[in-house]
């Protein structure tokens, strides 16, 4: 009976030190360093309602915006996760062409990779700054812009996620449109 006893003391002392106490500890230096991103990067509006994450994807389909890249899990956080099918399934190259379609693409104007296949979470709120050029004059033209600046705001957006490392930049499509919407109501006024 002591043996049991002791047991089951040193399994809640380990449980409140490994689960308890490591959770905490984990949480303080993420509250401390990045408190931001170990919020959620949530973003939100004027009226203080958030409108999403700088870290999840979220479906735009409307002309006047900047479109993610496909997602296999219908942009839902919950089911975070490529599909599972091989390149050369049927199914990712019909969803490939789709995207090819619904861009407008062709041998001339190729469209960018990125925009024609899925994240392997499914849920990259980035696209590579080609991507988002690529769309640039569908959203002038939808909103009314000179192209020129919707190009300069993605270009002013866009970063190297690798610093001097990685040559290739990205935008976050979220950030972009909200830029978008920012200018419009700068425009109304």
């Amino acid at each position: 009976m002591q043996s049991l006893l002791a047991s089951i003391r040193i399994a809640a002392a380990t449980m409140l030190i490994c689960v308890a106490g490591y959770a905490t500890a984990v949480w303080a230096v993420a509250q401390t360093l990045a408190p931001d991103t170990a919020n959620g990067s949530l973003v939100t509006g004027a009226d203080g309602a958030i409108i999403g994450s700088r870290q999840v994807a979220q479906a735009f389909t409307q002309p006047g915006y900047f479109w993610p890249r496909p997602s296999a899990v219908d942009y839902d956080a919950a089911a975070a996760g490529g599909s599972n099918k091989s390149p050369t399934s049927p199914d990712v190259a019909d969803r490939g062409l789709e995207m090819v379609e619904r861009y407008g693409a062709t041998p001339q104007n190729p469209l960018p990779a990125d925009l024609a296949a899925a994240s392997g979470a499914g849920l990259d709120p980035h696209i590579s700054e080609a991507g988002a050029l690529y769309q640039a004059a569908r959203i002038a033209e939808a909103r009314g812009l000179d192209p020129v600046r919707v190009e300069g705001l993605v270009r002013s957006g866009a970063f190297s996620p690798g610093g001097l490392l990685a040559a290739d930049r990205i935008v976050n499509v979220l950030e972009l449109n909200l830029a978008l919407d920012a200018m419009d109501r700068a425009r109304a006024e």
